[in-house]
């Protein structure tokens, strides 16, 4: 694709609507969530800031990324990114408030610790409620915006992480492959072992049994 100044430029790099609000914002926070639909450990999201745009192809949502990719590039992510911010809400309050209220609890605590005078928010798809600057609530953010993408990759690649190591300690239920999401071992797990502290009391699952 070629712009009418004659500048080559690359469809699936994100960055341009990021550049729209920092035209009128000091900075852009973008924010993503890792984890509402797993059965198991926490819900974890990222808040990313950004007051300037690098031109990159290699960030973009999460999912469309191997997990080595996504390691590499939350590695240069957080050699660019100015500051960000990660947070985990477990099981205990998951059950205890509802999965959508603790992923709005843990966005709103993340967006809080980096917010200052001037700065914009982006957020994919969860209302936040009433805050201090603009807050943009877009269904896809992650798959449109630079710093929700950036925001989403440093999420998973956190969670993943997490999940991986519980799953170095007891992998009955496969969780260092499935990342506690239900797939067909995870849940024939849990027909031979049942639930275990980590899992979410309130999610509805449907164990495979032997």
């Amino acid at each position: 694709m070629i712009t009418k100044k004659g500048r080559k430029t690359h469809p699936d790099i994100l960055g341009g609507k990021d550049r729209v609000y920092l035209e009128r914002a000091r900075a852009v926070i973008g924010v993503d969530e890792v984890g509402r639909g797993s059965l198991a450990g926490p819900v974890v999201i990222c808040a990313a800031l950004f007051d300037r745009i690098p031109r990159s192809p290699r960030v973009r949502d999460s999912k469309q990324l191997t997990a080595k990719q996504r390691r590499e590039t939350a590695a240069w992510i957080r050699t660019i990114c100015p500051a960000w911010v990660i947070v985990e809400v477990w099981q205990e309050v998951i059950d205890k408030v509802n999965i959508l209220e603790a992923t709005r609890l843990a966005m709103r605590t993340g967006v809080r610790t980096l917010l200052e005078p001037g700065i914009e928010v982006v957020v994919d798809h969860v209302q936040l409620g009433e805050m201090s600057v603009p807050v943009q609530s877009l269904k896809r953010a992650d798959d449109l915006f630079f710093s929700v993408a950036a925001a989403s990759i440093l999420a998973k690649v956190h969670r993943d992480e997490i999940m991986m190591e519980l799953g170095a300690l007891d992998d009955r239920w496969d969780w260092s492959r499935n990342m506690g999401y239900g797939t067909l071992k995870h849940r024939r797990g849990i027909g031979l072992y049942g639930r275990s502290h980590l899992h979410r009391r309130s999610f509805r699952v449907s164990p495979v049994l032997p």
